[in-house]
């Protein structure tokens, strides 16, 4: 008797320790209907693939709020947007403090602004949208607050504005449908599926952010970077658009195991077609590009990883 309860306690003792090695961790992503909903989806296969005993569980999240989520342990992974990631580690608005338990994983695409307006609204410049109706994302967004600077630098706020709504991509996409707004501020990939959703039903025009509110843009965050929206990217584009935008990356909770994230980063490497094919923007690039520092600092286990591929 005493034996089989030794053999018990063996046994028991044995699958607890099994168990100690299974985690949940929760990944904040985006909104859906943009790119980081089914993104997530990817990464959580790949993930739950290469660290065994692990699940993933994805949820909606934003630029601004992932970063929070982290931060405050609601979350061990999350999607971050390059130029508030840094605002958050520096402790600057919109952030109240310090984000310091945030730690880069991988760089992964660069994400472009678009203020779409309806070519019926009339409006050639951000200029002209005093008095318009705007749809964005829900405070906590990088491309709601990135919407807030482009009004900023031209002299405006929500305040001017016919009426602000705050919603998803496709709430965003159902109001200039059906008429309740008539310009759309987001971040995204080009070409957006919420705007070529837009277009196959609108005619819309996409707002340039010539150099000089580009400059002023940096003044308000040094992180913001031009880009250019080529040619027909977009239905009835005849010309290139120069636009801003930041970089998407991977972020974790600085206190996961470093052995964890080094066979994050390193599965994430490896399946970078994978992930290609949900995201196209994300075919470009390479174990180099993973590595790109943004101004956050890197965990230590993705580091590890950089390093032996020799690209740190």
């Amino acid at each position: 008797m005493t034996r089989t309860l030794a053999l018990s306690a063996a046994l028991g003792l044995a699958l607890a320790a099994g168990g100690a090695h299974a985690q949940t961790m929760r990944f904040m992503t985006g909104p859906q209907g943009g790119s980081w909903y089914p993104l997530g989806g990817a990464i959580q296969s790949i993930v739950e693939k290469a660290v065994p005993g692990s699940s993933v569980q994805v949820a909606p999240g934003a630029g601004i709020s992932n970063v929070r989520g982290i931060q405050e342990g609601k979350a061990e992974l999350g999607f971050g947007n390059g130029v508030s990631s840094v605002d958050g580690v520096a402790g600057r608005e919109p952030f109240k403090s310090k984000q310091d338990n945030v730690c880069q994983v991988a760089t992964l695409y660069f994400q472009y602004f678009h203020m779409v307006a309806l070519t019926s609204a009339g409006v050639a410049n951000v200029g002209d949208l005093k008095g318009k109706a705007l749809t964005t994302q829900q405070k906590g967004n990088t491309g709601e607050q990135m919407v807030r600077d482009v009004l900023k630098v031209y002299g405006l706020d929500y305040g001017k504005l016919a009426k602000v709504n705050h919603g998803s991509y496709n709430d965003s996409v159902d109001q200039l449908k059906d008429g309740h707004a008539q310009v759309f501020g987001l971040i995204t990939t080009v070409p957006a599926s919420a705007v070529m959703d837009l277009a196959a039903a609108r005619d819309v025009r996409v707002l340039e952010v010539p150099d000089d509110k580009l400059r002023a843009l940096q003044q308000i965050n040094a992180g913001y970077d031009k880009r250019v929206i080529k040619a027909g990217s977009y239905p009835k584009q005849d010309k290139d658009i120069q636009t801003i935008g930041t970089w998407t990356h991977l972020i974790a909770s600085c206190k996961l195991p470093e052995d964890q994230v080094y066979r994050i980063t390193k599965a994430l490497a490896e399946n970078i077609p994978t992930l290609g094919a949900v995201v196209a923007a994300v075919k470009e690039i390479s174990v180099k590009d993973m590595a790109i520092d943004i101004g956050v600092p890197y965990h230590p286990g993705a580091l590890k990883y950089y390093k032996e591929a020799k690209v740190k």
